[in-house]
């Protein structure tokens, strides 16, 4: 553990096919806690799966939008902002594009994510909140230079709505 590491992380996971396109991924976390955990995916059958679980996209996204959601309210405990209402959005987007070897190669487009929180704190302790909890989020660190379009922040006590998410030279602003 480095020095400022305040804990560190560790999974480990193993596949196996079981199907057409099924897979049984067991996940194993090995610190801060312990406990395994089998999950199935399949494709639907525009991939040639049958449909018969999640697909990894699916995991991935409750991933992200779960991760963010979770360290928003852990944080908003340790932070002092009453969060009445939480809800987090995400349009996610991705182009196939020709591949010299394979069918097709996959690359990520951008995505859009919200967030709906009800708080009757200061504005400035939910935008810190927010921030905190991105910098938290294990799922956010993939996706951080990809948000494309505008995230809005909801404060309806105070009846505001502010951009938090994109970076505007990666939104397209001109004025960046």
């Amino acid at each position: 553990m480095a020095r400022n590491t305040i804990f560190d992380v560790e999974f480990r996971s193993y596949g196996v096919c079981v199907g057409k396109l099924r897979n049984e991924v067991t996940n194993e976390a090995l610190t801060p806690f312990q406990v395994r955990r089998m999950l199935p995916t399949d494709e639907g059958r525009f991939q040639g799966g049958e449909n018969t679980a999640p697909t990894p996209l699916e995991y991935f996204l409750t991933g992200l939008v779960g991760c963010l959601m979770t360290q928003i309210r852990v944080f908003a405990r340790r932070l002092s902002v009453d969060v009445a209402d939480l809800e987090v959005g995400c349009n996610a987007k991705w182009e196939a594009l020709r591949d010299a070897v394979g069918p097709y190669q996959a690359r990520p487009v951008g995505f859009d994510i919200d967030i709906s929180l009800i708080s009757d704190a200061p504005e400035e302790k939910v935008q810190e909140l927010i921030a905190a909890s991105k910098r938290a989020c294990l799922g956010w660190i993939p996706v951080g230079g990809r948000i494309v379009s505008q995230g809005t922040l909801s404060l309806p006590l105070h009846n505001i709505e502010h951009s938090i998410f994109a970076d505007p030279k990666v939104a397209g602003d001109p004025s960046v």
